[in-house]
């Protein structure tokens, strides 16, 4: 077995759902899957002593989910005061509506169709609610409304699909576009090194308590598949099912047509940059 501290980013074992820093605490949502993981991870945000919170990422439209999420908060003297969205996939939005109508609370996005209010959420937003402040950073790539949310007062960000507690994110093509998932992860390293951003908490698996690690993974990992594509192409497969088959072979099948959406960007990203 592998020594999690010995994986990219440091992946923390044990229980996903409960507290993972002084301000964050995890709810699970029971949607498990191959592209979910072990299910999305739906974060409870509030500053110590506050009776206010806010929520990220609601998840799926499950009722006993959405009021389980309240209870929790509930349960530590929390009211629900805000609803975030990192962006509109239907495993982190689709219960947002209803999440909304079980707290009364605004839904915050960068999408205006996911909202719920006035407010939307841009690049250099500030977020606060009782104390804790949330900044907004701009992560499209995994798809164009992504966000990310920098927690300064844990040193920790929240990633949404952008980074994973465990494997690699889907670049979403043709919504998604590999050369601003690469401006995103370029931004996120400067999190680590500038801003001394240490803890990753993800949409999806494990906290990761080595975010530079983690975001260094990324950036390799994509260089070393955009090699591959391009070798793929060179020695004749030439299709995105095709380079699929070739640069995945050693990859579940089942994730196969998530892979072909990030072939599908990297070629595209080749040709704009004149490769292909």
């Amino acid at each position: 077995m592998t020594d999690a501290t010995a994986l990219p980013g440091r992946p923390r074992g044990g229980v996903l759902s409960g507290p993972a820093t002084a301000r964050a605490v995890n709810v699970l949502a029971p949607n498990p899957s191959v592209m979910t993981l072990d299910g999305t991870n739906t974060w409870i945000l509030s500053e110590p002593g506050s009776g206010l919170a806010v929520v990220v990422d609601p998840g799926p439209l499950d009722d006993g989910h959405l009021r389980h999420v309240v209870s929790t908060a509930e349960q530590t003297g929390k009211r629900v005061a805000l609803t975030l969205l990192t962006h509109g996939h239907p495993d982190h939005a689709e219960g947002a509506a209803r999440f909304a109508e079980l707290t009364g609370t605004k839904v915050r996005a960068l999408d205006p169709a996911l909202r719920l209010g006035d407010e939307g959420l841009a690049a250099g937003d500030v977020v606060t609610v009782g104390g804790l402040e949330l900044r907004v950073v701009p992560a499209p790539g995994h798809t164009a409304d992504s966000l990310c949310f920098h927690l300064p007062a844990d040193q920790a960000v929240l990633t949404g699909d952008t980074v994973l507690g465990r494997g690699t994110t889907v670049v979403a093509h043709p919504d998604g576009r590999l050369g601003d998932y690469l401006d995103t992860l370029r931004r996120l390293r400067s999190l680590t090194v500038d801003d001394g951003v240490h803890t990753v908490l993800p949409g999806h698996g494990p906290v990761l308590d080595d975010a530079q690690g983690a975001v260094e993974y990324y950036l390799a990992h994509r260089a070393h598949r955009l090699a591959q594509v391009e070798t793929a192409v060179e020695n004749g497969h030439r299709t995105p099912s095709e380079v699929v088959a070739h640069v995945y072979a050693d990859v579940d099948r089942a994730l196969w047509p998530a892979a072909e959406l990030s072939v599908r960007a990297q070629l595209e990203y080749l040709k704009e940059h004149g490769i292909l």
